[in-house]
Order: structure tokens, then C-alpha cells, then sequence
């Protein structure tokens, strides 16, 4: 079963995403970031996930990290609880 490990950003809003997605393209912190924005309870330690399974996520959210490019940040996606902004740090076939 494929593995991986991500961070995110949960938001409410799409501009808000897209807001938090301009300050990293200007190389503010993630973690620092997430702290700051996140509403996920991750959002305390970086927005750091853990490890999961492939089907433990949303599929949007998913599909972000078992087939988008690693350890680049993508998004906005959008899910049931919001907007986020996705970096996979690793993943297992």
C-alpha cells in the first residue's frame, strides 16, 4: 500500500489560499505559515501530517499527494473543510 507525508495549509477562502501561496513563492517559512493560518489542528505543529495511506485523505487532497510532483507546493485544493495548500515531502509506491 502506497505510503506518504505531507504538510498543508487549511484555509477558509480561495483568496485567502491564494494570499498564503504568494508569501511562499517569496520563501516565508511554511511551517511558519501554517502556524500562523492553518485551521487544522496540524497547523500547530507546521501543518505536518504524518505518515498515511493512499484512501485515508479526501480523493482532491489524495490525488494532490499520490501523483503531484514531490516537495513542491500545490493548490489551492479545494475539499469539504476548505482550501489548501499542499507539499508532499514523500511518498512509497
Amino acid at each position: 500500500m502506497a505510503t506518504a507525508s505531507a504538510v498543508h495549509i487549511l484555509v477558509k477562502t480561495e483568496k485567502e489560499a491564494l494570499s498564503i501561496l504568494e508569501q511562499l513563492k517569496k520563501g516565508k517559512d511554511f511551517a511558519t505559515l501554517a502556524k500562523r493560518h492553518s485551521t487544522c489542528p496540524s497547523g500547530k505543529r507546521g501543518g505536518d501530517l504524518g505518515e498515511f495511506r493512499r484512501g485515508q485523505m479526501v480523493k482532491a487532497f489524495d490525488d494532490v499527494v499520490f501523483k503531484k510532483e514531490v516537495l513542491k507546493v500545490h493548490g489551492p485544493v479545494k475539499t469539504r473543510f476548505g482550501f489548501h495548500l499542499i507539499k508532499t515531502l514523500y511518498r512509497s509506491k
